[in-house]
C-alpha cells in the first residue's frame, strides 16, 4: 500500500469478476500488442504472481519474475498516462525501495511519454518478444503465390481426412476436451525437452481456469476434431479499439501434417469474421517458431520494450 497525500495504492490477485471492467479499461488507448486484451493476464496469472490495482479508468499491474518485481505499462487513457507512470514510479521507489522496471512496455505508450528522449530511463527493445501482426484477410484466404505452400497444406489435410474432420466453436461445456488434449500435450513437450514442467503444467491450469469461468471472461475457442477426437484448437480475444485477433494459444498434433494451417485458418473464418488484423504473440527467440511465423508473410511488428529507472 503506499499513500501519496491524495492516493492509496493496494493490488490484489486479480480475480475474474475484475475481467469485464478489466477489458475496458485497456481499452482506452492505442496498444497493438498482444497484453491489449486481458486473456494473457488471466492465463498467466499464477506464473507472474500478477497483482493488479484497479480503479474506474485505469489499472496498474504488478509482477514478479527471478530479478524481483516489474509492471506492465499503466492502463489508462493517453491523456491519464503520465500521472498513473508517475504512481507506478513512486510505488516501486517508496515501497517497493526499488527503481521502476516495466517489462513487455508498447511503443505507442513510450511515444506518449516521451521516454524515448527521456535521461532518467533506459529503454531497451526487448527485440525476441515483439508480436507478429498480419492482415487477416490474408489468413483467411490464403490467396496469393506467397500463400501457396500454406493452401497445398490445407488442401492436402481436406483431402486425406474428408468426411472425417471438423471444426466446432467451442463452449465452457467443451472444457474436458480440452484438459485432456493439454495433458497429452504437457506430456509430448516433456518428452521433447522443450519446456520446463512447471511452464508447461501453469499453461494448462491458466487455460482450464479461463474455461471453467468463461462467463465472465471474454473470448472464443475454436476446435479441429477427427474421427470425434480433439487434434488441435485455439484460444483468441478481440481488441476492439486496433480491431485486432489476439491469439494467445494456439496447439495442434504436430504428428499430423496441415492441422495448424487448418485451425489458424478456420478459427479466423469462424470466430472473428470482421477482424482486420491478427496479432500472434512473439516467437520466444526460438529459431523454429520465428521460422513459423515468418512463413506467414507477417505486415509489420508490434515492438516491446524494457524500461528501466536509471
Amino acid at each position: 500500500m503506499i499513500n501519496d497525500m491524495e492516493n492509496t495504492l493496494e493490488f490484489h490477485e486479480p480475480k475474474f469478476e475484475d475481467a469485464s471492467k478489466l477489458a475496458k479499461i485497456y481499452a482506452l488507448r492505442d496498444n497493438s500488442t498482444c497484453d491489449s486484451t486481458v486473456l494473457d493476464t488471466f492465463i498467466w496469472k499464477n506464473f507472474y504472481k500478477t497483482k493488479i490495482h484497479i480503479e474506474e479508468n485505469a489499472a496498474l499491474i504488478l509482477m514478479e519474475d527471478k530479478e524481483g518485481f516489474f509492471a506492465a505499462m499503466p492502463y489508462c487513457s493517453e491523456e491519464k498516462l503520465g500521472e498513473y507512470f508517475e504512481k507506478l514510479k513512486q510505488y516501486f521507489n517508496d515501497v517497493l525501495k526499488t527503481p521502476l522496471r516495466i517489462l513487455l512496455a508498447d511503443e505507442e505508450a513510450l511515444n506518449a511519454l516521451n521516454l524515448f528522449d527521456s535521461s532518467n530511463f533506459t529503454i531497451t527493445e526487448e527485440s525476441d518478444l515483439k508480436d507478429y501482426l498480419y492482415n487477416a484477410e490474408n489468413l483467411r484466404t490464403l490467396a496469393g503465390k506467397k500463400f501457396q505452400k500454406k493452401r497445398n497444406l490445407v488442401n492436402k489435410f481436406k483431402k486425406e481426412y474428408e468426411g472425417r474432420w471438423e471444426y466446432k466453436t467451442l463452449c465452457c461445456s467443451d472444457a474436458y476436451f480440452l484438459e485432456e488434449f493439454m495433458k497429452k500435450w504437457v506430456k509430448q513437450r516433456l518428452s521433447e525437452g522443450v519446456d520446463s514442467e512447471e511452464t508447461l503444467l501453469i499453461e494448462k491450469d491458466g487455460v482450464i481456469n479461463i474455461l471453467m469461468n468463461c462467463d465472465k471472461i471474454t473470448f472464443r475457442v475454436g476446435g479441429i476434431f477427427i474421427d470425434d477426437a480433439l487434434e488441435a484448437f485455439t484460444i483468441g480475444s478481440y481488441n476492439t479499439r486496433e480491431k485486432m485477433v489476439v491469439v494467445s494459444i494456439e496447439k495442434g498434433n504436430s504428428e499430423i501434417p496441415g492441422i495448424y494451417q487448418v485451425i489458424n485458418q478456420q478459427f479466423l473464418l469462424n470466430s472473428y469474421e470482421d477482424a482486420e488484423v491478427v496479432n500472434r504473440e512473439d516467437d520466444m527467440g526460438l529459431e523454429g517458431l520465428r521460422h513459423a511465423k515468418e512463413s506467414y508473410n507477417p505486415i509489420g511488428f508490434a515492438r516491446k520494450y524494457k524500461v528501466l529507472q536509471k
